[in-house]
């Protein structure tokens, strides 16, 4: 004898795929932790919102509670609780991080990935991802660790080369310094350093993060500090349970500097001369830039974070590596009086790290597509506003 919540799953499947064919429209479910996952996948978002047979969902499957904070910069945003998106039939599931929404009605799940700074294993999987129907990879180093690890196979059907969408404009020219510099009530003809620190305890920001911008505020520069999403989160394993906000606002204020308004770190990265940082994905976003970095080492956060080796040595290479605000600060103006310092190893790494930088949005589409069963036309070169119709 059949039970009950099979019959009743039978019957929820049918009903939203009779409602699925009646509009033949296909629904796509972003699930998102923090902000920063959302601006991995929003220049693909943008490109398709358009698109009168495509309908975005947007989702926290695991903190429904802070969805409006996480998409608070998307715009016509359908949010749907992951308790409501169960009962939903979707054609396709996209993350930028292990995420797995459950969803009793199935559907092809698309990984587009988070970063690449080779923190927390990520490169280094000890785990099966073969059960995601894509995905999008930013490089072929990681695809290769993937397969190395075991985590896939080499012939499998649902990897994609793609890139990183989110870094298209930074080299597209769809940014431009003095219009973001501008935006900030910034002088453009003052150099401009932003110091991106990533989240956790053992970050350079609460290492010294309060005596490095007080080191800085003094310099005859424009100061950006971009937190990370997790650096704002109040709770002890993301931000030492400190606001940070209320901590380097006031220090700031004494200077031409402020904390980074917007959660896409992208404009700032175009407007910035020089960059520090300890170990972010944001730091190698940066070497697209061709712009000079100070890495501030912090051997604690390398071991926490879990961050491999390789990277490790990847971001020292292209970086002065420095211990303390003293020599953090002489590095910078060493860095920006010689800014073509490490310009070819900057370029070797950026070429390896980020597949075609300018085009990953057009792939992401053109992928996306074939999965729902669409055909991309008129792609442009830049803008990827692209439509979907539906294949022969």
């Amino acid at each position: 004898m059949v039970k009950a919540p099979r019959v009743l799953l039978r019957g929820l499947r049918a009903a939203d795929a009779y409602l699925g064919r009646r509009h033949d429209r296909r629904r796509l479910l972003v699930d998102a932790r923090t902000p920063v996952n959302y601006t991995m996948v929003a220049p693909v978002v943008r490109a398709l919102e358009a698109d009168s047979r495509i309908e975005f969902y947007f989702t926290a499957s695991e903190e429904p509670h802070r969805m409006r904070s996480i998409y608070r910069e998307a715009s016509h945003v359908r949010l749907v609780h992951p308790r409501v998106a169960a009962f939903m039939k979707f054609d396709g599931y996209i993350a930028s991080d292990f995420m797995w929404a459950t969803l009793p009605l199935g559907t092809r799940r698309v990984q587009v990935f988070h970063g690449v700074a080779g923190k927390y294993g990520f490169d280094a999987l000890d785990c099966s991802m073969r059960e995601w129907h894509r995905l999008f990879f930013v490089n072929e180093r990681r695809l290769r660790n993937f397969i190395q690890s075991g985590a896939i196979d080499a012939d499998s059907d649902a990897i994609r080369m793609i890139g990183m969408p989110k870094v298209d404009c930074l080299v597209d020219g769809s940014i431009e310094r003095n219009t973001v510099l501008e935006s900030l009530d910034f002088d453009p003809s003052r150099p401009t350093v932003l110091y991106a620190p990533t989240w956790s305890p053992a970050s350079s920001l609460n290492a010294m993060g309060e005596d490095l911008v007080r080191a800085l505020i003094d310099m005859p520069i424009n100061l950006i500090v971009k937190l990370h999403d997790r650096s704002r989160d109040l709770r002890e394993r993301y931000s030492g349970g400190i606001d940070w906000v209320a901590r380097l606002e006031p220090l700031l204020a004494k200077g031409r500097g402020l904390i980074a308004p917007g959660h896409d770190i992208s404009p700032y990265l175009v407007a910035a001369d020089a960059m520090i940082t300890d170990h972010s994905s944001a730091a190698f976003e940066f070497l697209l830039r061709d712009r000079p970095l100070v890495r501030i080492d912090r051997p604690a956060l390398i071991k926490l974070a879990n961050i491999h080796p390789d990277y490790v040595d990847l971001l020292a290479s292209v970086a002065d590596s420095v211990n303390t605000v003293r020599e953090a600060r002489a590095s910078v103006e060493s860095a920006l009086s010689r800014p073509s310092r490490h310009s070819q190893r900057r370029q070797a790494v950026a070429a390896d790290l980020f597949y075609r930088p300018g085009g990953a949005t057009r792939r992401s589409v053109e992928a996306l597509c074939e999965l729902l069963e669409l055909e991309p036309v008129a792609v442009p070169a830049k803008t990827c506003e692209v439509q979907c119709q539906p294949s022969a």
